[in-house]
């Protein structure tokens, strides 16, 4: 398979697909070959756009000819109706975060690509920027020292339109929760990846500054690490900004302190300096003004970090390999999400939980 041309189609032909199929086209070895929407209309867009075709019988559009591996871009909580499917027609899955809305629903996921004997990855793009390469091989060297602290914040904006321009948005079954599962779910996997597991966690949010919609705008949690280390979580869709603000993951040990706002280091401060920092820094240190991307507006991200997560998938494929983000990986987000959902509610969350 090393030398194989996959052929993909793409469920979904919402905003996110776009960034998909930009990905595939900046590829090597790959052909976009099928998108299924259930508009047609917007399916007949979108394959214009994408010189593929376009479906909106998703029947049809599992039995294209010769086609290798669906990503599937659509509402979270029918992933796993679309991976079944997907499945069982022989294809092999990437799947857009968050995999599903709940772990036992990644299970069954999970199991379906198992028994059909196809491959299912994740799409966590922004584990494959080379901020994050380095970040991780520093704390993985032992540059830190002992880890004692991790805070995340992505204090960003959604208008109320955001949520009004789709039925889904904003509900359990379909969205799967709010500013954690939807919009804070890319830097909590991030700190999962650079700290490991959670041992303990403790929330309190609610809805604070929208209407109409189930799940929570702002919600703050306290982690606390296998390692022993603690952290905290701020996420938020309620913090007003024209330009959005960066997302940003802070750890700090007793050697050293490392901070990451999107893919760029504002501090790096440790006690052993080697020469080769000054090199990150020039490369990967902070730019003045510099906004979040997706802080404020959803479509202002780059597809270059989706490109890098798609080739670990399909380079995995041409080894036979597992993918860096399979789904037990791919699942471990979702845990800790769910888990400080269960402690909102424990604590009395002002929405309907």
């Amino acid at each position: 398979m090393s030398s194989k041309t996959f052929k993909i189609g793409i469920i979904g032909a919402g905003l996110i697909a776009d960034f998909h199929a930009q990905a595939l086209q900046a590829m090597d070895g790959v052909k976009l070959v099928a998108a299924f929407a259930r508009n047609k209309a917007k399916a007949d867009s979108f394959s214009d756009k994408y010189h593929c075709t376009g479906y909106s019988d998703l029947e049809c559009f599992l039995a294209h000819e010769d086609m290798d591996v669906v990503i599937i871009g659509s509402v979270s909580g029918v992933h796993l109706e679309h991976t079944s499917l997907a499945a069982k027609a022989g294809k092999h899955i990437i799947c857009e975060k968050p995999l599903e809305v709940t772990p036992e629903r990644i299970d069954q996921m999970i199991q379906v690509c198992q028994e059909n004997a196809v491959s299912l990855s994740g799409i966590f793009p922004r584990r494959f920027n080379d901020s994050t390469s380095i970040f991780k091989n520093t704390i993985d060297e032992g540059r830190l020292g002992k880890i004692v602290l991790c805070d995340t914040a992505i204090k960003w904006w959604r208008p109320q339109e955001y949520y009004d321009s789709g039925a889904w948005r904003g509900s359990w079954d379909l969205d799967g929760g709010g500013a954690l599962m939807n919009q804070s779910i890319h830097t909590i996997d991030l700190m999962l990846h650079l700290m490991g597991d959670v041992k303990s966690v403790t929330a309190s949010g609610g809805l604070e500054a929208h209407h109409g919609i189930e799940v929570e705008d702002v919600a703050v949690a306290i982690v606390e690490f296998q390692s022993g280390a603690r952290g905290v979580i701020q996420a938020s869709t309620a913090c007003f900004s024209n330009s959005g603000l960066p997302a940003s993951i802070h750890i700090c040990g007793d050697q050293g302190s490392i901070m990451m706002v999107d893919d760029k280091f504002s501090v790096w401060d440790l006690k052993n300096p080697k020469k080769e920092d000054e090199t990150i820094l020039s490369q990967h240190g902070i730019y003045e003004n510099s906004s979040g991307a997706g802080a404020a507006d959803p479509k202002a991200i780059d597809f270059k970090w989706h490109q890098r997560n798609f080739e670990d998938a399909l380079g995995a494929l041409r080894r036979g390999k597992k993918p860096a983000i399979d789904g037990q990986e791919g699942k471990r987000a979702v845990n800790l999400i769910c888990a400080v959902y269960e402690s909102i509610k424990k604590d009395g969350l002002k929405i309907n939980l």
